[in-house]
């Protein structure tokens, strides 16, 4: 049976930058300016007084530094704490099309591809901005390509699960080269008037080619030697918006946020992650230190460098465990990609490494790879 590569990977950028001093300056406006509009039911003891951050606090706890967004003056407005832009309309092209098809060129381009090389397009996101009709759809439309397309997801896995959907079909004959597009257009889902939450994520876009490793350019392949999936319920990562939510008389006004129990996901995940990983490598006679590099999710520096000091009895290296998040942030479950895109030109023939995310769900996908 033939082998499945990654013959290209692409990225989109978003155009600003917001810095840890620049989102923590906002938030700290809006903190006094609450606390001063609320003294008194603060004093009777009727409301919490809200505390300041920093761009210590949010480093040490997360190792974010900055993040990218495609709106910014919203964000960091204290009046406003949100993004602000036109609502797209019948006809108008959402934000994460346009982010996803910026990302699928670039893929194509690495893996010398045109739309009449692909058969098949996976959109897999955290975020939606539309049920339907499937953004997939419209950039499977956008880019020209013939086939089929599907949206799928499951929050911050759903990267690694979208790539090994792609390589299931190619696996099966179902399709004979996929186009794996991730937008994550993660800062409208952001409550920025939470301290525990406002700095967590920013935006971005990754894709990748994944075909037969016979029809691929080898000079950017990554054969797939072996995925595995794992799924266990937990509500400590959520958000609630709902479809229904016009049907109730009071929906509150956060409802659509990312929410978390940050003390219990760390607690609790981490060690799904080890084991996780740990029996993958054994079950295809590896070890933790025959990986050259780990493509981990980047949600919190801490977790990564926990989990990979587990597997391999000491801290990473950058080399070994790169960190992107402190200029991405946690970008929902496109961090271990753009590791992944970023940090594999210097592979040799044979060299192995894994790309692995996790999160809301608890769920765990990971790729076990070999450079051609």
């Amino acid at each position: 049976m033939s082998n499945v590569v990654i013959s290209g990977t692409g990225l989109f950028i978003p155009p600003h930058v917001i810095t840890n001093d620049e989102l923590v300056a906002a938030f700290n406006q809006y903190v006094d300016k609450f606390n001063a509009e609320n003294a008194a039911a603060i004093e009777a003891g009727e409301t919490e007084a809200l505390s300041h951050s920093s761009s210590e606090f949010i480093e040490k706890a997360s190792g974010i530094k900055a993040r990218y967004a495609m709106y910014k003056d919203g964000i960091i407005n204290p009046d406003i704490m949100h993004p602000t832009f036109p609502m797209t309309r019948e006809g108008e092209t959402p934000e994460i099309v346009q982010m996803g098809c910026a990302a699928a060129r670039d893929a194509m381009e690495q893996a010398g591809k045109t739309a009449d090389d692909i058969d098949m397009v996976i959109v897999s996101s955290t975020f939606r901005q539309r049920d339907y009709p499937g953004m997939s759809v419209e950039i499977q439309r956008d880019l020209g390509i013939k086939g089929f397309a599907y949206d799928m997801g499951i929050a911050c896995s759903s990267a690694t699960f979208g790539m090994i959907n792609a390589f299931t079909a190619l696996k099966a004959g179902t399709a004979k080269c996929v186009l794996f597009v991730n937008p994550e257009f993660t800062t409208p889902g952001l409550d920025f008037k939470d301290r525990d939450s406002h700095f967590i994520f920013g935006d971005v876009a990754t894709a990748a080619v994944m075909e037969l490793e016979e029809n691929a350019k080898p000079e950017n392949a990554f054969r797939i030697l072996n995925t595995k999936q794992f799924t266990e319920f937990s509500d400590n990562i959520r958000s609630d918006s709902s479809y229904a939510d016009y049907c109730f008389d009071e929906v509150p006004a956060n409802r659509y946020a990312f929410k978390q129990r940050g003390r219990k996901v760390f607690k609790e995940l981490l060690p799904l992650i080890v084991t996780f990983l740990g029996e993958q490598l054994e079950a295809n006679e590896l070890s933790a230190e025959d990986m050259k590099r780990m493509w981990l999710h980047q949600a919190n520096i801490n977790m990564n460098n926990f989990a990979v000091k587990k597997l391999l009895g000491r801290l990473p290296t950058e080399e070994e465990a790169p960190v992107v998040l402190d200029e991405f942030a946690n970008t929902a479950s496109s961090g271990s990609v753009i590791a992944f895109h970023k940090y594999k030109e210097d592979f040799q023939s044979g060299d192995k490494g894994i790309i692995c995310s996790f999160g809301a769900g608890y769920s765990i996908g990971s790729l076990l790879v070999e450079k051609v």
